[in-house]
């Protein structure tokens, strides 16, 4: 985990920084994350840096054991009146290290997956360490869609990434970088010409689950 918090942190202080001057309006543009707008990812963020292994037990608890509604109870926590005062949260919660009881590479997906979330639809970009998008990529592989992942994506292709080292499976070839091949996986459109192949069509049909 020492070598991915690094990572994550630098990844959140990258988000802040690209957010510091969107103004307010545009906050409530429509993510890549169905049914959030960027607002709502930045609450998640937020809270999910927040979390600790037992306040996650404690409310995923008391959202009776779903996902999806313990994410859109920590949204509404988070997410305040005035989108600087959500990002001031998110900004305070920076460099803390706890977080749900799960695997450490979620942590790395959370940070890739909804930087783009917000980032697309808002014009911005952003050149992501490949290695750590490798690790996040793996992860989502082996983790079946109904947690996040996007195992059942990836059944019957074969995955090459062009700007890393990662070659994997059998079948329709999909080729492209890193983290559009991490986006497709964790149910995120992406733009016609990131992915190519015969499989690309099978690898990008399906929206996925709200939040990864």
């Amino acid at each position: 985990m020492n070598e991915i918090w690094p990572v994550v942190h630098a990844e959140r202080e990258a988000l802040i920084r690209d957010l510091e001057d969107v103004p307010a309006e545009r906050w409530s543009t429509p993510s890549l994350c169905p049914g959030w707008d960027v607002h709502d990812v930045v609450a998640h963020l937020a809270g999910d840096a927040k979390t600790t292994p037992l306040s996650f037990v404690l409310r995923f608890a008391a959202a009776r054991f779903d996902f999806d509604r313990y994410n859109d109870a920590a949204v509404a926590r988070e997410r305040t009146d005035d989108p600087r005062r959500t990002l001031a949260s998110f900004r305070a919660a920076l460099h803390r290290t706890t977080g749900a009881p799960a695997p450490k590479a979620t942590r790395l997906v959370e940070a890739f997956v909804h930087g783009e979330d917000v980032r697309r639809p808002l014009g911005l970009s952003r050149d992501y360490p490949v290695e750590p998008v490798v690790t996040a990529l793996r992860h989502q592989l082996r983790t079946r869609v109904g947690i996040g992942g996007g195992k059942e994506r990836a059944e019957g292709l074969h995955l090459v990434a062009t700007d890393a080292d990662l070659d994997v499976g059998e079948g329709p070839e999909v080729r492209g970088p890193a983290l559009a091949l991490l986006l497709a996986l964790s149910g995120r459109p992406i733009r016609p010409d990131e992915l190519t192949g015969p499989g690309a069509p099978t690898l990008t049909k399906d929206g996925g689950p709200p939040h990864p």
